[in-house]
């Protein structure tokens, strides 16, 4: 029985199952990417990308479908890479993190200042409107910026006002306005 198994595992030489398992990884990362680099209006990024995408799909779909039936391992192999590549893209995704975002915060009146002043410090254009809360009087900062420099942001405002509210949400169009040309991306 052991036989049987371990014959059924060695079917595919290991240099094969390597090349299917990381060409395939590498495709379906391309693919996640593609994806949201469309999805941002990115074309030209995401039109090079599906050009790599589909020359490596159809090279490492044939080797696949070739012999399927006396070595069915290959399929499997093939699922792997593709489950792998697409938490590998998303991975990238998030390092890449393409895009705009718009970061609200709404803060006390006292420690407005001292939030607006190491935001600027830092080289992000802070627009403040004055609100009144349930209790006290506030302030609202607006922030456009790069979806690189969200968590920096967000952790500049917690430094400096740690009772702040802050809302984050992506943008799908922005034009005008400040946001630093030394930060820009892609974009």
């Amino acid at each position: 029985m052991w036989d049987k198994i371990w014959e059924f595992m060695s079917s595919v030489p290991l240099w094969e199952v390597v090349l299917i398992l990381v060409a395939k990884v590498i495709e379906v990362a391309i693919s996640t990417l593609r994806i949201i680099f469309i999805g941002k209006g990115l074309r030209k990024p995401g039109t090079f990308l599906a050009l790599i995408e589909i020359l490596l799909w159809v090279f490492i779909a044939s080797r696949v479908i070739t012999g399927m039936q006396e070595t069915p391992l290959k399929g499997i192999y093939y699922s792997i890479g593709f489950a792998l590549g697409v938490y590998l893209g998303s991975i990238l995704e998030g390092r890449l993190a393409v895009g705009k975002v718009f970061i609200q915060a709404v803060i006390m009146k006292d420690e407005a200042n001292t939030v607006i002043n190491a935001l600027r410090e830092s080289g992000h254009g802070v627009t403040s409107i004055d609100a009144h809360g349930k209790y006290k009087d506030r302030e609202v900062l607006m922030i456009f910026a790069n979806r690189k420099n969200k968590n920096e942001i967000i952790k500049l405002i917690s430094e400096n006002d740690d009772d702040a509210l802050v809302v984050a949400n992506e943008v799908s169009y922005l034009r005008g306005g400040f946001v630093s040309p030394w930060r820009k991306l892609a974009k």
